[in-house]
């Protein structure tokens, strides 16, 4: 929605949409997954959830208007999911190295924000 919407129509309907997301740091919301075996190709994908996450939370930061008390939570939140899941794309597990990267470009190149 933020690439069709005007950031003040945004704004609103993503507090309409998620209205859950704190405007003040500090309150625990949308932690990061853990992953506790990065060798088992199932919980390897939790990672990429992990930067898909970060990905798409600075995304909806960088829609809303300056200003929204939203925009240094969610990036904030999307940092400890990059954090977390950043270490694994050049880790020494074939089961997540080799399809993580695509992620990690999308987050670290700011794809879609122009």
């Amino acid at each position: 929605m933020r690439r069709v919407l005007p950031p003040d129509v945004f704004a609103r309907w993503l507090a309409e949409f998620l209205p859950d997301i704190p405007k003040r740091l500090g309150k625990a919301w949308l932690e990061p997954a853990v992953v506790s075996d990065r060798a088992d190709p199932k919980l390897a994908h939790t990672d990429g959830l992990n930067l898909s996450r970060a990905w798409m939370l600075e995304g909806i930061a960088h829609g809303l208007p300056a200003g929204d008390r939203r925009a240094p939570v969610l990036r904030a939140v999307a940092q400890l999911h990059r954090e977390a899941a950043l270490p694994a794309v050049t880790g020494e597990h074939y089961e997540g190295g080799h399809w993580l990267g695509a992620f990690a470009v999308y987050l670290t190149s700011g794809a879609g924000l122009q």
